[in-house]
């Protein structure tokens, strides 16, 4: 072989491979997880306008207004869709990620935000304000698709020293759309009165962007590889990615990774959740994976975007000043998460994931001391508890917010990821849906200590995983279920260990060279 064939360890970190990797993050994030956080954070602004909403509607067909519980009722029905829709969407991701790819399914998940912003835009003119319970149920079901699809798109494109990196990247376009969806509530923006309706739909353009950008960036090798059996177009896709040249050692990886799923049995290559549920080899990275999704949400970070007037009301904050405090809460956390994006490799995974959770819990302590303080009438702990809020959600985009959606990449193979993805997002939007429903009930009747059970979440969530949780940063997938094995108590030898064992030291052997 003539030396020039021999792809060299500097070749894969050329400048135009950097743009491309970066472009086509750029443009899947865009139309992905952003929209999770914007219809999070922008639904907050017109709260009022859209309670008025729902009363003259009813008014106009019945006569007779609604009292207050029960607009409060179909408010929460129009927050709850959300949730619902982000179910639905987690459960269609897998087979859609399966059986069009991850590309194009991000592609065809546009179809529900164009819907979904039809439906906001009529609503008005129609005067139905069921039509934003559906427009939400729709926009719910685009994110839950895009949160699972989208880190698994990322986490297969990306080469093993940027996996972290990338696959975080998710979190930083959530709490990037969490920002640029409370900038856009503002008043002086789209926030007055008249145009409400235009502000929920707004994020189309981003699905145009989406739409008229991603088509040009290639298709997931893992995807072309292992479960099309397209060889040609996985060395052009990584092509693409990795500068012009493709990785020898990354197509390697790859085919073994596809013997062993041609190995495993007749069985199809794609596991159910069901199946994967079932399969006790995987049962620790699975649990840990569910905690750390459970948690994502249990420790009440959703809530306080979605009713974050109500905490800035409770700890004292001028009425006129809290949408700004709201915008301050999304800095914070796109803050938080561009700082974590950039250590995420040096920290590493479980360092960031209980260092937030640690931090977290004890923000909530010190945030449930000043709010009794204030309750006693002592001066200024109403921007204490601010502060506060502020320091729970930058400890929350510090490490929880970006690598639990990692997590399912890292830790399954090819054939179980969809599946891994699927359970992981379901647990995501159920618990989002129960703590959505459940917060204004704690907040009224614990009033000064709202934040307890959610302590009580984050201390637990950071002893599981401290002593569960393997750190992946860097390791083969060959090495990570060793680790898991290993805690376990349950070393066992698999076929496949030692051929990795040899191929990684023969590819840090060619590097030293």
């Amino acid at each position: 072989m003539k030396p020039t064939e021999n792809p060299q360890p500097h070749e894969t970190s050329k400048p135009s491979s950097d743009r491309t990797l970066a472009l086509t993050v750029c443009s899947a994030a865009i139309g992905g997880t952003f929209q999770y956080g914007y219809n999070i954070s922008v639904i907050n602004s017109p709260t009022g306008y859209i309670q008025t909403f729902i009363n003259d509607t009813y008014t106009a067909r019945w006569g007779t207004g609604l009292e207050t519980p029960h607009v409060t009722l179909v408010w929460t029905l129009i927050v709850s869709a959300f949730s619902l829709g982000g179910l639905l969407g987690a459960l269609l991701a897998g087979p859609m990620a399966v059986h069009f790819g991850r590309k194009k399914s991000l592609l065809l998940n546009n179809s529900f935000l164009f819907v979904g912003g039809l439906f906001f835009l009529l609503c008005r003119v129609a005067r139905s304000f069921e039509m934003i319970i559906l427009a939400r149920f729709l926009m719910g079901i685009n994110s839950g698709v895009s949160m699972n699809v989208q880190p698994m798109y990322f986490g297969e494109s990306a080469p093993k020293n940027l996996r972290g990196a990338v696959a975080f990247s998710s979190a930083v376009f959530t709490a990037f759309g969490i920002f640029i969806g409370q900038v856009v509530g503002l008043t002086d923006v789209l926030g007055a009165e008249p145009l409400w309706p235009y502000l929920l739909a707004s994020n189309m353009l981003a699905g145009m962007i989406q739409m008229l950008t991603l088509p040009w960036f290639p298709e997931s090798p893992k995807y072309l590889l292992i479960d099309r059996g397209d060889r040609v177009a996985c060395v052009q896709a990584l092509e693409r990615l990795r500068g012009g040249v493709a990785p020898a050692v990354e197509i390697q990886e790859m085919l073994e990774e596809q013997k062993r799923q041609s190995n495993a049995g007749p069985a199809p290559s794609a596991k159910t959740p069901w199946s994967l549920l079932k399969d006790r080899d995987l049962r620790s990275q699975l649990r840990t994976v569910m905690v750390a999704s459970s948690s994502m949400m249990l420790c009440g970070i959703d809530s306080i975007y979605f009713y974050a007037s109500y905490i800035f009301a409770e700890a004292g904050i001028p009425t006129d000043k809290i949408q700004y405090a709201t915008i301050g809460t999304g800095a914070s956390e796109l803050t938080a998460t561009i700082l974590s994006n950039l250590l995420i490799e040096r920290v590493g995974r479980k360092g960031l994931l209980i260092g937030g959770y640690t931090l977290m819990s004890c923000w909530a302590v010190v945030f449930t001391v000043a709010l009794t303080l204030q309750r006693q009438g002592v001066e200024g702990m109403s921007y204490i508890s601010m502060v506060c809020v502020f320091s729970y959600i930058l400890s929350f985009g510090l490490g929880p917010a970006g690598v639990t959606g990692i997590l399912p990449a890292e830790l399954f193979d090819q054939s179980a990821r969809p599946a891994a993805y699927t359970v992981a997002g379901s647990l995501l939007w159920l618990n989002q849906l129960l703590v959505g429903m459940l917060f204004p009930f704690i907040v009224t009747n614990l009033g000064t200590v709202c934040l307890l059970p959610f302590l009580a979440v984050c201390l637990v969530s950071a002893v599981f995983l401290g002593f569960t949780f393997p750190e992946t940063k860097g390791k083969t997938l060959a090495e990570i279920t060793a680790e898991f094995d290993k805690k376990n108590g349950q070393r066992k030898e698999r076929p496949h260990e030692g051929l990795s064992r040899l191929l990684l030291y023969l590819t840090r052997r060619s590097s030293s060279l």
